[in-house]
């Protein structure tokens, strides 16, 4: 795939020079200095073509990454290698300057000799790496140890090493949901989906198997084999449009029984993504209206609604209201919290700390408008608004989280499980 991979610092001298084939030579080096780090002109784009030669660049404070190839490549696989190559270099020496290059080279050969073979990119996984290659060098392993890499390098679980061991077994589970909207003035929805993610922080002793139940509608369908049920009980069950999961999710098991099966990477990561386009609960209605009252004067006054449990509290609130560009003066009144017209973002910012469910709050607001000539009519750009609410907007719910270990002699029961729902605003507008 790649035919070498330069390093060097501002002024264009090599640090790390690595060539794995022999279409590349030594021109190809100068090249990328002399029309790239040397150009007259600001280069802009990351990748660069010289004489049927492609290089991709990335920059990171004064040192330049390139990789050279004169094959028609997947220019996103070789950035995202290069990104990778650059974190594990990273949480190996820290930050990546021209003094921790030079001090650490021989450990850059030893990494690059480990995560590319042959130009093609390898094992990059730092956790793996950190097993068999210290910051001294390669350290002589035992037969036990060389047995538990090999295991790693070949076998399905790079992601989590052998031997972890906590004196409280705890997993802690967000499920994060941000809800876009898109509303017409008379209240109608124009646009509504949710994009939410499974962020876990696992702190597991061995190697646990979890599962992991979530009230998709295909299976609780299937479990309950009536419809019937389904209405009698409410929105119990989420339609899911698309979903995407970690590299440790069986998705063999997730295709034929639909349960989510997994051996957690120990510490936080994300398991899964989804998105959803029905049934969303939207925790907030903005009621809009506006009127122009002659040249030199509008009167504005938006009311917002809570569309949740009384019980529940949502925080973080802002409200974003345009103001045409020949604003001279505002004057508001809001029932809670604190408003002010920013001159420089031509809009008023309304900020809540907190509301409960069921509630609702208003802002009214003169604003006083300079002449112009113009004839242009103001095009009145959305409301926008900014919240965070206790729960799934979509309806997501976990069902059952349960771990499995064979190895040491810990239950389900034994583990503590933490579960929190979080609803946050993504582009929420509503037209005025």
């Amino acid at each position: 795939m790649l035919g070498g991979l330069f390093i060097y610092n501002h002024k264009g001298e090599v640090l790390i020079s690595r060539v794995y084939r022999d279409d590349i030579g030594r021109n190809a080096v100068d090249a990328f200095r002399v029309n790239v780090i040397h150009a007259r002109q600001q280069v802009r784009s990351p990748v660069t073509n010289i004489a049927r030669t492609s290089f991709f660049h990335i920059k990171r404070a004064n040192i330049w990454v390139a990789a050279v190839t004169k094959q028609n490549v997947n220019a996103s696989q070789v950035f995202e290698f290069l990104i990778k190559m650059l974190e594990v270099m990273s949480s190996y020496f820290g930050k990546i300057s021209e003094e921790n290059v030079k001090n650490n080279f021989v450990l850059i050969y030893e990494l690059l000799d480990e995560i590319l073979d042959f130009g093609y990119p390898q094992n990059t996984d730092t956790g793996v790496l950190k097993t068999f290659i210290t910051q001294q060098g390669i350290k002589t392993a035992t037969k036990e140890e060389q047995s538990q890499i090999t295991s790693q390098v070949t076998g399905q679980i790079g992601w989590r090493r052998e031997g972890i061991k906590y004196r409280r077994n705890e997993l802690f589970l967000d499920v994060i949901e941000y809800v876009n909207l898109l509303m017409s003035p008379q209240g109608q929805v124009l646009s509504a989906h949710v994009a939410g993610k499974v962020v876990m922080k696992s702190y597991l002793s061995g190697m646990p198997e979890c599962k992991f139940g979530i009230n998709d509608k295909i299976v609780m369908d299937a479990k309950r084999g009536s419809a019937d049920e389904s209405q009698r009980s409410g929105k119990t069950s989420i339609a899911i449009d698309d979903c995407q999961f970690h590299q440790c999710v069986k998705l063999s098991k997730f295709e034929t029984e639909h349960s989510i099966s997994f051996i957690p990477p120990d510490g936080e990561f994300e398991l899964m993504r989804y998105r959803t386009t029905k049934d969303i609960s939207l925790p907030f209605r903005v009621i809009p209206l506006v009127r122009e009252v002659g040249r030199t004067k509008m009167e504005v006054k938006v009311v917002i609604k809570s569309n949740f449990k009384p019980s529940l509290l949502a925080q973080k609130i802002e409200v974003r209201i345009p103001t045409p560009l020949n604003t001279s003066g505002v004057q508001l009144i809001c029932m809670k919290g604190k408003a002010k017209y920013k001159a420089s973002e031509n809009a008023i910012v309304w900020k809540i700390k907190r509301m409960g469910g069921m509630k609702e709050s208003q802002i009214s607001a003169e604003i006083e408008l300079l002449q112009t000539d113009t004839k242009k009519k103001w095009t009145r750009p959305p409301i926008s608004m900014n919240f965070e609410v206790p729960f799934a907007p979509s309806g997501f719910k976990v069902r059952y989280l349960k771990v499995f270990e064979s190895k040491l002699n810990y239950s389900d029961h034994d583990v503590i499980k933490w579960v929190r729902y979080i609803g946050r605003s993504g582009l929420y507008e509503t037209r005025c």
